[in-house]
């Protein structure tokens, strides 16, 4: 069962509706109605269940006491109208073990409520004396119990109260011990007191619904925060234009890979690809197409890389920066040169390049093995520096930045 009002606009805008009333004026119609009965049935049922097991239990027990404490012939005529009970309340846990029509849950409440109080009634009457005003007032007693646990409908709580009330009036104009007239006056003394538990469950109804519909809302107020938070943590972390991750998201991804060591477990390879001549681009062409080559080149460098395990970012103008785990130096070259490719085969134009009509990619490789204790910032910076001399070179290429066996760098060219 959903609770949440965020989906449906016609409900948000009726659970604001009825929080604006006073609590007194707060009426329960439609899928709000189901909701709420959904959301309190597995409780009263539970309360109901255990109610009828606990009537069931004291009954048994106090005909047992009975058959051992008072005589024969009082004992056994309280033996049969008092079997009611038991079964009678079996039926009901049956009923209520599981969420079925409301009118069928109501019926057998109601049917079963009114068994019970017949059969405490009887009882009573069956034994005579001063067992008939006794049980009677048993009677009313075991209705208010129920009134006052059973969260139920209304309708439900008056029936089971004027149920209550018939039997007992019904029972004391038969009984020989008072006139009538004394019979009408408990009973409406009696009246008096059960209807205003009844308003009392209806107040606590009441109450639970207007704590069900500030629920909703809240549910609904924390979802559209989450969502709020959501929208600006991905705004945050996400390059407008090209829809890729930004500089912090990638600088936040390198913290968490490196973990606060010198060494990436896996090992990893870095790529700084930057657009060549893209001011040119934008003074021949336009902000709009140069945006436009922004957006293309970083699909195509998506297109290229492992989307489960690699990350792109967009570091800063024109430049990308490819994070690849878990590579060696040939398939980190290899990569880098498949992204130069489709680059170039793209054929977006840029008439104002000094190497190609069309827009091309010179590309810094820099890989860290697994055993290898250097922090990203130095591997970016390796990267940097092959694409700073791929740039020196003639663009369009790609880079590989390695030391060689005097501990210096040396910078190889896999075109």
């Amino acid at each position: 069962m959903h609770l949440d009002a965020q989906d449906n606009p016609a409900l948000t805008a009726e659970v604001d509706r009825l929080l604006a009333h006073r609590t007194r004026d707060i009426r329960l119609n439609g899928e709000i109605k189901r909701l709420f009965r959904a959301s309190i049935w597995p409780q009263t049922a539970k309360i109901i269940r255990a109610w009828m097991i606990w009537v069931a239990l004291l009954d048994v027990l106090t005909l047992a006491f009975n058959m051992l404490m008072l005589p024969s012939p009082i004992a056994q005529s309280m033996l049969l109208p008092g079997a009611i009970v038991p079964p009678v309340a079996i039926v009901v846990v049956l009923m209520w073990r599981k969420p079925r029509a409301p009118w069928v849950q109501g019926t057998s409440l109601i049917a079963g409520m009114f068994l019970i109080l017949l059969s405490v009634a009887l009882v009573g009457v069956s034994a005579g004396g001063e067992f008939y005003e006794r049980h009677l007032n048993i009677m009313l007693f075991v209705a208010i119990t129920a009134i006052i646990i059973f969260g139920i409908p209304l309708a439900w709580t008056v029936a089971i109260a004027a149920l209550a009330l018939g039997l007992y009036l019904m029972f004391q104009l038969q009984n020989p011990a008072i006139e009538p007239e004394s019979a009408v006056a408990a009973t409406l003394f009696f009246a008096s007191s059960i209807f205003a538990t009844v308003a009392a469950r209806r107040i606590m109804t009441i109450l639970a619904q207007k704590t069900f519909l500030f629920e909703l809302r809240d549910r609904r107020r924390v979802a559209e925060l989450a969502k709020a938070n959501d929208r600006l943590e991905l705004l945050a972390k996400t390059d407008p234009l090209t829809g890729i991750a930004n500089r912090r998201w990638m600088t936040e991804t390198l913290d968490h890979l490196w973990g606060g060591d010198k060494r990436c477990l896996d090992g990893a390879a870095m790529l700084m690809c930057d657009i060549d001549h893209f001011k040119k681009l934008n003074d021949h062409l336009g902000h709009a197409e140069g945006d436009r080559c922004l957006i293309e080149v970083a699909r195509i460098i998506q297109e290229n890389v492992r989307r489960d395990r690699d990350h792109v970012a967009r570091y800063g103008g024109e430049e990308f920066l490819v994070l690849l785990p878990g590579v060696n130096e040939e398939e980190a070259a290899s990569v880098a040169e498949r992204i130069r490719k489709s680059v170039e085969a793209a054929g977006f134009p840029n008439p104002g390049s000094r190497v190609s009509r069309r827009v091309t990619l010179s590309i810094g490789v820099a890989v860290q093995t697994s055993e290898e204790a250097i922090s990203p910032e130095q591997l970016q910076r390796q990267a940097d520096a092959a694409l700073y001399l791929a740039k020196q070179t003639g663009r369009n290429r790609v880079l590989l930045h390695r030391p060689d066996s005097f501990g210096r760098k040396r910078i190889h060219s896999t075109r």
